[in-house]
């Protein structure tokens, strides 16, 4: 979960990611900020998203897409 926080923390360093529960819904982060995630994620933990995976439930908060990153490395 720490390096996801960093990850995040670099492409969008004004975004408190320990609070922030609806980064989505309430458009705190847009495309360009998801797919710079999506970019991240697949280098640093080497999993394949998929169309289904790119929802916004699991990209509202760092804790949803920390469940998405280890239900994908299973």
């Amino acid at each position: 979960m720490e390096e996801l926080m960093e990850i995040l923390e670099d492409i969008c360093p004004e975004v408190d990611f320990e609070k922030e529960t609806a980064l989505v819904d309430d458009k705190v982060i847009g495309s360009f900020e998801i797919l710079a995630i999506i970019s991240e994620i697949r280098d640093s933990f080497d999993v394949t998203l998929t169309p289904a995976e790119i929802i916004p439930e699991n990209f509202n908060s760092a804790q949803a897409l920390w469940n998405m990153i280890c239900r994908l490395k299973k």
